[in-house]
C-alpha cells in the first residue's frame, strides 16, 4: 500500500456563510460541489495549492468542531492579512508555541478549527 493524500472533511450549515469564510476570507477556491438532487445537503471540495478540504452539509459525515493544522510559510504575513480584510467574526492572532512554532488560528462559523503554523526557522 502507498499512501498518497489526506483530505479533511468538515462539517458546515449553511453554504453562503462557509462560501464566505473560506472562499472570501482565507481566499480557497472551490473545486467542485455535490449534491443527489435539488435540496438534498451539498457536499463541497476547495482547495488552496496542495491543501484540499472537503466541507459537508452531510449529518453523517463528521462531527462540528473539529481542527485540522496546515504547516504554511511566512505566517506573520498571512495573519496580517487575514487582519487588514475585517472580517466581522475573526481577527485571529499569532502565538508562539512551546513546541517551536507559530501559529494562527481561525474558527469557522460552524466550530470548526483551522490552525495554520510555521516552526521556527532553527526548529524547521
Amino acid at each position: 500500500m502507498k499512501l498518497k493524500e489526506i483530505v479533511p472533511i468538515l462539517r458546515i450549515f449553511d453554504v453562503p456563510k462557509a462560501r464566505e469564510f473560506y472562499l472570501d476570507y482565507l481566499e480557497f477556491q472551490e473545486d467542485w460541489e455535490h449534491r443527489f438532487e435539488e435540496g438534498y445537503p451539498l457536499y463541497i471540495q476547495i482547495s488552496k495549492g496542495p491543501i484540499k478540504l472537503h466541507l459537508s452539509e452531510h449529518y453523517g459525515d463528521c462531527s462540528p468542531g473539529a481542527a485540522v493544522r496546515i504547516e504554511v510559510e511566512e505566517i506573520a504575513d498571512f495573519q496580517q492579512k487575514l487582519i487588514e480584510k475585517q472580517y466581522s467574526y475573526s481577527k485571529p492572532g499569532l502565538e508562539k508555541k512551546p513546541w517551536e512554532s507559530q501559529e494562527c488560528c481561525v474558527t469557522d462559523p460552524f466550530g470548526n478549527r483551522i490552525i495554520f503554523y510555521e516552526y521556527d526557522e532553527e526548529e524547521g
